[in-house]
């Protein structure tokens, strides 16, 4: 994934896009961020929920730039977040999501007591391919 962002960091100077240019320096600065942080070096799902991360802010932005009526912000915001999603896996739907939910609960027994077990499992195994809000509201739903 580093070998990607750097590749794609790149084409995007070589061509002279500044937004996609900008976008990737961003993701690649929280990267060595928390890299250092942490004193670890981060594999390719810890480069990815960064990604997620960055999108979740980004769309939580273009709220706030709506709001103070910044149209060019949220243009550019929305162009940042297409160029992340590219990086992100397919997001899987509320509905593979029920099938998994009440296949745990039936393995283990699950109960409306099990909650957080059952959502902390399933963020586990989807990590950023599925919406931690869209895991909630399908375990809260069918349990």
């Amino acid at each position: 994934m580093k070998n990607k962002l750097m590749d794609d960091l790149k084409d995007a100077m070589k061509n002279k896009d500044t937004i996609k240019k900008n976008t990737i320096q961003m993701v690649r600065a929280q990267v060595l961020q928390t890299e250092k942080d942490k004193q670890i070096e981060l594999d390719d799902n810890g480069i990815l929920e960064i990604i997620a991360k960055q999108v979740k802010q980004k769309n939580d932005s273009i709220v706030e730039f709506e709001k103070a009526n910044r149209q060019d912000l949220v243009e550019q915001t929305k162009l940042e977040i297409e160029i992340l999603n590219k990086y992100l896996p397919t997001m899987v739907d509320k509905s593979e999501i029920a099938v998994k939910v009440v296949e745990l609960k039936v393995a283990y027994n699950y109960e409306k007591k099990d909650m957080g077990k059952l959502i902390k499992q399933l963020k586990e195994f989807y990590g950023v391919s599925a919406n931690g809000k869209d895991i909630a509201d399908v375990v809260k739903e069918l349990l």
